[in-house]
């Protein structure tokens, strides 16, 4: 947890759960991870208000929403640029995320378009941002691991003691 507590097996439980019943209440959930409603209620809403999860938005497949062409980009941006170009990042639509990093380059970028022509105007486009000094990108040809948290949250989940039956799921 962000407050310094580390996730236990339930938090870890109830996450997998989510992830393999996305539109399971808290009545479902508790029938299946054998946890009362009351502390299934609390456990989320505890990982709520510390920010570990996020969200209940649907997934997104960007190539099965004709976004299959897409690039990891590289930028060196000028010296003290960074919130420069974040804004101008924000700004084109094909950029799906972006960090600043350590290395060769300051930025990597993911980014999406539904055609070579369109992803050849998302690197011109990222070129005219002033911050940008030079880029580099690399076209990804298959996803071979998607995003996935739940490998890392159970390796790292605290010991529940009396939980040791609870299933754990699979997947991300």
């Amino acid at each position: 947890m962000t407050d310094g507590r580390t996730l236990d097996a339930l938090d870890v439980a109830l996450m997998a759960a989510l992830r393999e019943h996305r539109r399971a209440g808290i009545l479902e959930l508790s029938r299946i991870t054998g946890v009362a409603r009351g502390t299934v209620a609390a456990r989320l809403q505890r990982l709520e208000d510390s920010g570990v999860i996020t969200g209940y938005g649907p997934d997104v497949d960007v190539s099965a929403a004709g976004f299959g062409v897409q690039a990891f980009v590289t930028l060196e941006i000028a010296q003290g640029a960074i919130e420069d170009v974040r804004h101008d990042l924000e700004r084109i639509p094909g950029v799906l995320e972006a960090h600043a990093t350590t290395g060769s380059g300051d930025v990597l970028c993911r980014v999406a378009a539904g055609s070579h022509e369109a992803l050849q105007q998302i690197l011109v486009d990222l070129n005219r941002s002033a911050a940008v000094v030079r880029s580099t990108s690399v076209v990804a040809l298959s996803e071979l691991v998607p995003w996935r948290t739940l490998p890392l949250l159970r390796s790292a989940a605290a010991p529940d003691a009396g939980r040791s039956g609870m299933h754990l799921g699979g997947g991300s």
